[in-house]
């Protein structure tokens, strides 16, 4: 390919960059004209694709972690051919329905290999992926699992924290087949990056165990001899390519101004001009956008040979990896090893902590479930995530389920999202549930995207004592159940949890919080039912004797409270039910019908949590008895802290009375 030939393809992804955040007035023309250099080379020489099949298995990885450049990526997929992306989906960029949203989606666009927007989540994400193909890899073999992840990233991605957590994850287990694209334009919103940052990239990657090396971003022949060397090497590697950022606009390249905002149309044209591209908004010619076609179509031919390669291998293989990486179904023994569990734990009921009856749980499904892969943000023992004889991740040996993330809370549910992404693998991690404020924006992210990750969150309440506030989540499930798409449980007893994990794992559209007991709990279920009572969200755990007068709902360690406090009212002659709810949101999601079945109609409504109120109001109404907590937490003993926070029997039996006296 000419010099020429390359500097037309890279315009192309210019003009169409402006063009469009121009029509949209609104987008991020800056990077997409800065990077394309960068962009062309990498798709036109080196990244194996098959535009005709973007969701080809072994096709290598794609990340824009600087998602507002987000017309880079479409134009690409445009120019070699995407079915989804049309000139006409160019056009509407940034318009409702559109599959060119402001920020690349990986559930509304094909080639989009995951969701950017909030920078360093790209960066992060990239991680999982890498590790999931050097997972696929041990597992299957390289003859079909062998491609490599690149990830385009800028100041922004690696200023952000999480970036730290994800490189050093990434230096520790030397995953060389994950490639970093750094647009280093030295331009961020407020201006130039020396306002807030002087750090030596370079030196930074090292540190972390990356190879690192800079070049001129806009020289065809450096980033190409650049990612031949990073795809040799035994590391990780970063090419940090030196930009100007709006390349072509007369006078906004370089600034600021080229950053967030359309370049006008006076701009734009000088800058069609400077790049000598004589040609209407939209338009691209035949020959260029032949020669970008021909590109799509390149990796067609070792996507047959891998298809060949792929039918030669055993039935049973083949079979694994159809289910579990092309077709993403759970195993078929998933429910059947769900309910044995539940008629031991029925036939002899353990008081244990839920965290330990996951560790229970988990003993089961490890071995029908090949594609769980378990991990804990450093929280192992703590957590209860590895399973015996789980083989652990190390940086030599790539054959193993248990993944140590180190403390990086937001890195690891990151991680986790680019693990499911990839496809092949369950995720599922751990760490405390105040911790969830650390990995907050990540799961977002899983939420906001679909993907179907289960975060074991163990320690959920005032229950995990001395620790303290700190440690005490109180506000963190209510801000949990907000999130759309998020399920949380928090199981009463060894059966719930059982029942909890059966449904987070057989959600394949979204993830699962499961927030777990410190302490030990009271066995409840009595019967290993054949459905999931879990399922609806709610169901009635204890009847009344008679027509209820009163309704006791509770969610994990508080639903014993609410079993003791029904039978001290029962024996005052008190017609009391008791509503176990492992998820709120999920019964709030029922139809109504149902919903208004599990919630009842006596005429005094009581929730119990050891959080704050926030939620509950959807069941027992504003005018509901609610006791749990109304501030932070303390340190002291759980059974003081319950007792000193007024979450007792008694209080509840109190509220009760008081109600029904006052009616």
């Amino acid at each position: 390919m000419t010099r020429v030939d390359h500097s037309r393809m890279a315009n192309a992804i210019r003009a169409l960059a402006m063009d469009a955040v121009e029509k949209a007035n609104s987008g991020h023309p800056g990077l997409p004209m800065g990077a394309a250099d960068i962009a062309t080379v990498l798709f036109t020489q080196f990244l194996k694709f098959d535009a005709a099949d973007p969701r080809w298995p072994d096709r290598d990885r794609f990340i824009l972690s600087a998602g507002h450049g987000s017309m880079l990526l479409y134009a690409l997929l445009y120019l070699t051919g995407n079915e989804d992306v049309t000139i006409e989906e160019i056009e509407n960029f940034r318009q409702l329905g559109s599959k060119t949203p402001g920020h690349p989606e990986n559930f509304i666009t094909a080639g989009i290999e995951t969701t950017t927007g909030p920078l360093g989540q790209g960066v992060a994400s990239s991680v999982g992926t890498a590790l999931a193909e050097r997972l696929l890899a041990a597992e299957f073999g390289e003859d079909i699992v062998d491609h490599t992840t690149y990830v385009l990233c800028s100041d922004g991605d690696l200023m952000e924290g999480v970036s730290h957590e994800a490189l050093a994850l990434a230096g520790h287990l030397k995953l060389n087949k994950l490639i970093f694209l750094y647009d280093d334009n030295g331009i961020t919103i407020d201006g130039p990056i020396t306002l807030t940052d002087n750090v030596d990239q370079v030196a930074r990657f090292k540190a972390h165990g990356w190879n690192a090396v800079r070049i001129d971003g806009h020289d065809q022949k450096a980033i190409a001899a650049a990612i031949a060397a990073a795809q040799s090497s035994d590391r990780p590697s970063l090419i940090a390519c030196k930009t100007t950022i709006g390349f072509g606009a007369p006078h906004k390249a370089g600034t600021s101004k080229a950053h967030g905002e359309p370049l006008g149309a006076e701009e734009l044209a000088g800058a069609k001009k400077a790049l000598g591209w004589n040609y209407g908004p939209f338009e691209v010619p035949d020959d260029v956008l032949a020669a970008w076609r021909n590109v799509g179509r390149q990796g067609a031919s070792a996507n047959a040979d891998w298809l060949s390669r792929f039918e030669a291998k055993p039935e049973a293989l083949r079979n694994e990896f159809m289910r579990r990486v092309i077709d993403r179904k759970r195993p078929p023994g998933l429910a059947d090893a769900i309910r044995k569990l539940k008629e031991k734990l029925v036939a002899e009921p353990p008081t244990i902590a839920t965290r330990k009856a996951s560790e229970m749980v988990l003993e089961v499904l490890v071995p029908v479930m090949p594609e769980l892969l378990l991990g804990s943000a450093d929280l192992t023992p703590s957590n209860n995530t590895r399973t015996k004889g789980l083989k652990e991740v190390t940086p030599d040996d790539f054959s193993g389920r248990y993944i140590h993330y180190g403390i990086r809370e937001m890195g690891m549910a990151a991680a986790m999202n680019g693990i499911s992404a990839h496809g092949g693998f369950a995720p599922a991690g751990g760490t405390f549930l105040c911790f969830t404020d650390y990995a907050r924006p990540s799961m977002r992210i899983a939420a906001l995207s679909h993907t179907p990750v289960v975060y074991i969150m163990t320690h959920d309440s005032i229950g995990l004592g001395e620790d303290g506030p700190t440690h005490q989540p109180v506000e963190h499930l209510a801000a949990l159940r907000a999130m759309p798409n998020m399920r949380v449980f928090r199981p009463a007893d060894a059966v719930e949890t059982a029942e909890c994990w059966q449904l987070a794992l057989e959600n394949t559209t979204g993830p699962t919080v499961l927030a777990l007991s410190r302490q030990n709990l009271t066995p409840l279920r009595t019967t290993a039912d054949a459905d999931n009572r879990c399922s609806h969200g709610g169901y009635e755990l204890v009847a009344a004797q008679g027509e209820a007068k009163v309704s006791l709902y509770a969610s994990g360690s508080e639903v014993e409270i609410a079993v003791a406090a029904q039978k001290e009212l029962a024996g005052r002659g008190i017609a009391t039910r008791v509503v176990s709810v492992p998820s709120l949101e999920l019964l709030l999601a029922q139809p109504a019908e149902r919903r208004k079945a599990i919630v009842g109609n006596a005429p005094v409504k009581i929730a119990i949590e050891a959080a704050v109120r926030f939620g509950w109001d959807a069941v027992i109404g504003p005018d509901g008895d609610f006791i749990g907590m109304h501030s932070f937490g303390a340190s002291a003993p759980a059974k003081a802290l319950y007792k000193h926070f007024g979450i007792t029997v008694g209080a509840v039996v109190e509220a009760a009375s008081k109600r029904l006296n006052a009616k």
